[in-house]
């Protein structure tokens, strides 16, 4: 069984102006999710800032999300790391926090051999029991898995899925031969849902989600539900706003826009800051153009 089928929302870690966490506003970015229909949650992913959270940071912002939903839709916990100890110790709290599965993303910066990026999952999987995502995006990480790495990490009995953001279409229709009910496919990108729906896929997690959880998660349901001609609409709708909250390096025009809505502040922590002035002109007016400003 797939962990969730829809749209799953990579959510941004709202902050302060000094760069804590602002657990008020993750709380009420969370039910407003959850009242919009998103199908699940997924906290401290690349779009969540995680790279910069202390431990305990990123603990308590899974914790936060998870109390928040209680229960009404999976909480999936990025819990990657380039080293396997450390990944070890993020997956067991957030085990104990209740996260509901994890997204384990390839050890970024080491480019880990074959061998040992097999034996880097079964020891983090050895470690938990929860259901875990790989997440492959070599943009990010210098590491792509391919369809041949992926049916061999399928092999790790609590690997479940796949978060694919390479890009890659041909290498998408690769890995989709491999889904079965024990193992599912989700997009990685906003832009391709319907082509990796089309081969397989459960759905997608999302950064646009952010700011359209409802028709997000709608376009996903329509497509498995035969609504083609709907979803397609959907999906072609978005592009404009997918462009302009990709200008820059995710998650910062996604950040800013969901500040605009008023949902958040526009507080990053470094290397990470506020988008230029022309990203910030191109996001207003594309999400003026979409009706949500």
């Amino acid at each position: 069984m797939a962990i969730f089928k829809g749209a799953g929302v990579a959510l941004v870690t709202p902050m302060n102006a000094d760069g804590s966490v602002n657990y008020d506003e993750l709380q009420a970015l969370t039910e407003w999710q959850v009242q919009e229909g998103i199908d699940a949650i997924i906290a401290c992913g690349t779009t969540g800032e995680a790279s910069t959270l202390k431990d305990e940071e990123h603990i308590k912002v899974i914790e936060t999300v998870v109390k928040q939903v209680a229960g009404r839709i999976p909480v999936i916990g990025g819990t990657g790391s380039n080293d396997t100890a450390h990944g070890i110790h993020l997956a067991k709290e957030a085990e104990k926090v209740g996260a509901d599965a994890l997204l384990i993303v390839t050890p970024y910066y080491n480019k880990a051999t074959k061998s040992s990026l097999i034996a880097h999952y079964e020891a983090i999987c050895s470690q938990t029991s929860l259901p875990v995502l790989l997440y492959s995006i070599e943009g990010r990480t210098g590491l792509n898995l391919t369809a041949e790495m992926v049916a061999r990490l399928k092999e790790i009995p609590n690997v479940q899925g796949i978060k694919e953001a390479s890009g890659n279409l041909s290498q998408i229709v690769e890995i989709a031969t491999l889904v079965d009910e024990n193992f599912a496919l989700y997009s990685g990108n906003d832009d391709q849902v319907l082509p990796l729906l089309s081969v397989g896929g459960s759905g997608v997690i999302s950064t646009i989600a952010n700011l359209l959880p409802k028709e997000t998660s709608a376009m996903v349901h329509n497509y498995l539900e035969g609504n083609w001609e709907k979803a397609q609409k959907t999906q072609l709708a978005q592009l404009p706003l997918i462009h302009a909250i990709f200008a820059e390096v995710n998650p910062v025009p996604v950040k800013a826009a969901v500040s605009l809505l008023g949902k958040c502040e526009m507080h990053y922590r470094l290397p990470l800051g506020v988008p230029e002035k022309s990203t910030l002109d191109n996001l207003k007016t594309a999400m003026n153009a979409y009706g949500l400003l």
